[in-house]
């Protein structure tokens, strides 16, 4: 690369009788103008309509919903601005099993959302020598306070009226039988089919109506907390809960590893390869065991679905911990790929050669200094950009307005402000989304990527000018190398090559989104007709998924070349593609000689720091205050991720 660029950029920028030293100075700052700023221009209004479309989140998402339930009157449990004051409240409770058993049928013309339910402090056990009620929010004719309602168990039935006793023996409220036992799974009272024998010897002593005992009634609940938008919700609510995990492991400790691991191949480098492929492996080994402690494979302390004290036995199953047993397979087969991948790369370390490019990278940070202090700059940036994109993302996915559901659902209620049986107003509420709702989410990750992308390739251009001018200066101006070379690198990105930048992580984002895209819809039409998809549409299918898996891969091969030669020449970014495509294919035999190995070490570099982020972020996840109360997540596999 060097004799090419060299003899690209002498031709252009050195010239008449200049000697060596100005032919190398004009290497790098040669016939440089402004390029590709439509690009440039395109990324900044990108932003201001992330901004818009953020905006529109913080507007109309309440983080809340992500965790908690609506009550019957559309109020959030635990929020201070629900009417009563629900901040002490966060446990949503169906008072009518009767409404919870008719919505799970499969002709009922109501959902669940549809059966009267309020919020309360914890799940309600049914007595053990008599009949236990809950009651509605206290108003109207019955005159206590919250805090009296919540201190009685939630049970005033001794003050009713004659009408509202027999209105509450129809199932009609105020008061309402426990009748079953329930817990507490993700902050909604999940019944137990196993009715009290005394508390229903008692209701129908007193007269009640007949209360249906089916098992459906717990599977109603159950499907409707383990609802794939709802395991979403929660997985979404846990990045928020697990924020100081994520400055942690996700910012501090990798940036602190990080500048460790470069000092490491400065002063380490002959030992780099076999302390690093050692690591690695050690650190695979204990990542996966982690995921088999939380999966239940391994240890006594799976992860649960219910919080606070649940009954020894009744075992309830979810999503999230059939989401950590696929991640336990999968961390198994990368353990098993990486145990076989670091054999091969034994065999490759003994051999001198391939440790150059390592030898390299200590010589020039052993030089340039400012090199190991530079990356901390894009990190701040984007640690801002996360900060704001993470808050963003909460709102966003909570956002909608709670309105009243149209159902067709014949039932009463006694209506304590009216003082009489009401049938009028018998839906529930729900959080009803706009339509452009997925639009916007998409646009918001997308946006993600693309900032990600764009100041990854801003580091790597700043990064590949200082180390070109320090390779090219060969001593003459060694007293500016540790920090000079670096500050007109970052100059020269700013002022001529950030609309370059900007195109490259738009070609690099828009290649993996449509990827993605075309994985999900594969997985759609999959699971619409499994049995009915042909050889042929198999085979297409496969066939485009693994080209386009080729041309990502060779894209960000290319673009991570094509910065470099930005970064050299001052070139646009097509053409710089170019003429790196050229260099790789002209010297193709020597990058496999010598770059893979390093390349490889570099990458599995990068996997330890990962590796051990995700290490520490389980064993803070795992400790009581992640696994009890108001912050308890319900897995640790997102934040972890």
């Amino acid at each position: 690369m060097r004799g090419a660029l060299g003899r690209d950029a002498s031709a252009g920028g050195a010239g008449g009788g200049k000697g060596g030293d100005d032919a190398a100075a004009g290497i790098i700052r040669h016939d440089r103008k402004c390029r590709d700023l439509p690009f440039l221009a395109l990324f900044a209004a990108f932003w201001v309509a992330m901004i818009v479309n953020s905006s529109f989140g913080f507007n109309q998402g309440s983080p809340l919903r992500l965790t908690y339930g609506l009550d019957y009157k559309g109020n959030i449990c635990g929020s201070k601005h629900g009417d009563p004051d629900l901040s002490e409240l966060d446990v949503r409770y169906w008072v009518n099993p009767n409404q919870v058993y008719q919505s799970g049928l499969k002709n009922s013309t109501s959902d669940l959302a549809d059966a009267k339910s309020i919020c309360l402090m914890e799940c309600p056990y049914p007595a053990e020598d008599g009949l236990n009620f809950v009651c509605d929010y206290p108003e109207g004719d019955i005159r206590l306070s919250v805090d009296d309602w919540i201190d009685r168990d939630y049970d005033y039935f001794e003050y009713l009226t004659p009408d509202m006793r027999n209105s509450s023996l129809q199932l009609q409220g105020p008061c309402y039988p426990i009748i079953f036992p329930s817990i507490n799974v993700y902050w909604s009272c999940q019944f137990i089919a196993r009715p009290s024998n005394v508390s229903l010897k008692h209701w129908q002593q007193m007269g009640g109506v007949s209360i249906d005992e089916n098992m459906l009634i717990d599977k109603t609940i159950h499907n409707t907390i383990n609802y794939k938008s709802s395991v979403l919700k929660r997985y979404v609510a846990d990045i928020g809960k697990s924020w100081p995990v994520l400055i942690v492991c996700g910012g501090l400790l990798p940036l602190f590893l990080s500048l460790i691991w470069l000092a490491m191949i400065r002063y380490f480098v002959a030992g780099m390869p076999w302390i690093t492929v050692i690591l690695f492996n050690a650190l695979v080994i204990s990542v996966t065991t982690f995921f088999y402690i939380k999966a239940g494979w391994i240890g006594n302390d799976p992860l649960t679905v219910v919080i606070g004290p649940s009954d020894p036995y009744v075992s309830i199953g979810g999503r999230e911990i059939n989401h950590l047993h696929a991640a336990a397979v999968l961390m198994t087969v990368v353990m098993i790929i990486a145990f076989l991948t670091s054999i091969a790369i034994v065999r490759r370390i003994l051999i001198e050669t391939s440790t150059t490019v390592l030898k390299v990278a200590a010589k020039v940070i052993g030089e340039v200094h400012a090199l190991i202090i530079f990356p901390v700059v894009p990190y701040f940036a984007l640690a801002i950009i996360y900060m704001f994109w993470f808050a963003a993302t909460l709102y966003l996915f909570s956002s909608g307005q709670v309105l009243q559901n149209d159902c067709n659902a014949e039932c009463c209620s006694f209506d304590l402000k009216l003082g009489k049986v009401n049938c009028d107003s018998c839906c529930g509420y729900s959080v009803h989304y706009a339509p452009h709702i997925g639009i916007a989410i998409l646009f918001h990750l997308f946006g993600c990527y693309w900032a990600t992308q764009f100041f990854i390739a801003c580091s790597s251009t700043v990064i590949a000018g200082s180390v070109a001018s320090y390779y090219w200066a060969r001593g003459e101006i060694s007293h500016d190398i540790p920090f000079h070379t670096v500050v007109s690198s970052l100059k020269r990105l700013l002022r001529y090559s950030l609309g370059s930048v900007a195109l490259g992580s738009l070609v690099v984002s828009s290649v993996e989104w449509v990827r993605c895209i075309l994985k999900a819809l594969r997985r759609r039409l999959k699971g619409v007709d499994s049995t009915g998809e042909s050889r042929l549409g198999k085979t297409v299918s496969s066939s485009s998924h693994c080209c386009l898996g080729c041309i990502d891969w060779t894209i960000k091969s290319v673009n991570r070349n094509a910065y470099i030669v930005i970064a050299v020449t001052g070139k646009g970014f097509c053409k710089a593609s170019e003429l790196a495509t050229g260099l790789i294919m002209n010297n193709i035999l020597r990058i496999g000689k010598v770059n893979v190995i390093g390349d490889v070490i570099l990458y599995l570099g990068k996997l330890c720091v990962s590796l051990s982020s995700a290490l520490f972020a389980f064993l803070m996840l795992d400790t009581h205050k992640y696994r009890s109360a108001h912050n308890k997540i319900s897995s640790p596999l997102f934040p972890v991720l």
